[in-house]
């Protein structure tokens, strides 16, 4: 039998809120002991740097390249994440001997899977230095070097999920990861895999409400509540032509920008760009190989009570069920860090983490690059 590891997987993603700190227990296949979890956010000025490297980051034409002052804000978000590392061991009374690997994701600051171009920023090697944990990082550059968008690397991690979801989640199932950007990972009857980006996910809400200085998400969609969806607006974002390409596409921050100020008000902007979100889920799982019978929604997104309604009524119509993570015995919060850490164990045992199901590479390919953090 396969040996065992004790990883920690951290995730920061397109909302730029903070970072998920999960721990897994796992042979990098079927076997899964999920541990605690943490979230650290991200103080105002510092996602306000984060926004700012975004925009550095645009003359970037080799991964490799750090313009500007970009390799100091991937110094300072790398010890952010070194002191997230420190606060979730000692939390939970746990010593850096104790952990095998962390899976670092790092922060996207620029994707175009059509340059085959992404960049994370992170320093695997000197998270490693800071945590005395040996350090996976830089996962999906592999992806691209075979061809692939680069995006997602999750679907996997759900595939060893769905071994143990509730009887009464019918099959086929979709997982549904609702984080700035929303992905869909199928997984078939017989463990096929099928997964793509599907459209904005609270990217968008979090930008028009930052804008209305409504804060820097709509909790709970509670301004979203409050507001009607005006149907020339969302038409407009939903006969966008990644709806309708034959080939699945993994999405940047920048592919969909929020309403202009002015053309509609804060509560009718965030009500419209909700049903956005839920109506993008389903345009794009029309591009699945079956219709889904049950989708299992993880992510920030599942927390906005307005898109899961939403999504739930439009699935209902085409005979689906939605529940959060929760309902299926999952942590919704968690799981794309925990996916990290799985995904780390996976790539120093040189298993694949895409495949052509679900980025599109020409072939299964493992990825990612070691740092030892034995000093």
């Amino acid at each position: 039998m396969t040996e065992m590891k004790t990883a920690i997987g951290l995730m920061s993603g397109t909302s730029m809120d903070g970072i998920d700190v999960a721990l897994l227990r796992t042979d990098g296949e079927n076997r899964v002991e999920r541990g605690p979890s943490y979230y650290v956010p991200y103080d105002p000025h510092l996602r306000e740097r984060w926004k700012a490297a975004l925009e550095v980051a645009k003359a970037i034409t080799e991964r490799t390249q750090r313009p500007g002052d970009l390799g100091m804000t991937e110094r300072v978000l790398t010890l952010c994440h070194a002191a997230a590392v420190k606060s979730f061991l000692a939390r939970n009374s746990l010593r850096p001997a104790e952990i095998d690997l962390i899976g670092f994701h790092g922060q996207t600051v620029l994707h175009r899977p059509d340059e085959g171009l992404t960049v994370q920023i992170g320093d695997g090697p000197l998270l490693a230095r800071e945590t005395g944990i040996d350090v996976v990082y830089d996962m999906r550059a592999n992806d691209m070097t075979f061809g692939g968008q680069g995006a997602p690397l999750v679907p996997v991690y759900h595939a060893a999920l769905s071994e143990n979801l509730p009887a009464d989640c019918v099959a086929p199932v979709v997982f549904v990861n609702i984080g700035g950007i929303s992905n869909l990972t199928f997984v078939g009857r017989d463990g096929m895999l099928s997964a793509f980006d599907s459209g904005p996910g609270n990217m968008l809400i979090d930008q028009w409400v930052e804008a209305h200085g409504g804060g820097s998400y709509d909790k709970g969609g509670r301004i979203a509540a409050t507001g009607m969806v005006v149907p020339a607006l969302a038409d407009r974002y939903l006969a966008s032509p990644f709806f309708s390409a034959n080939v699945r596409r993994s999405l940047d921050r920048g592919d969909f920008l929020p309403p202009a100020l002015g053309e509609v008000s804060l509560a009718d902007g965030a009500r419209t760009l909700t049903h956005v979100t839920a109506a993008a889920i389903l345009k794009s799982a029309s591009f699945l190989p079956e219709q889904p019978k049950t989708y299992v929604v993880c992510g920030g997104g599942r927390l906005n009570d307005v898109i899961m309604r939403e999504f739930a009524d439009l699935a209902a119509k085409q005979g689906a069920t939605v529940i959060a993570a929760e309902q299926a015995g999952f942590d919704g919060g968690s799981m794309e860090a925990e996916a990290w850490a799985y995904l780390a164990v996976r790539a120093v045992r040189g298993l694949p983490l895409t495949f052509p199901g679900t980025t599109g590479v020409a072939k299964p390919v493992s990825g990612g690059t070691w740092a030892s953090g034995k000093s």
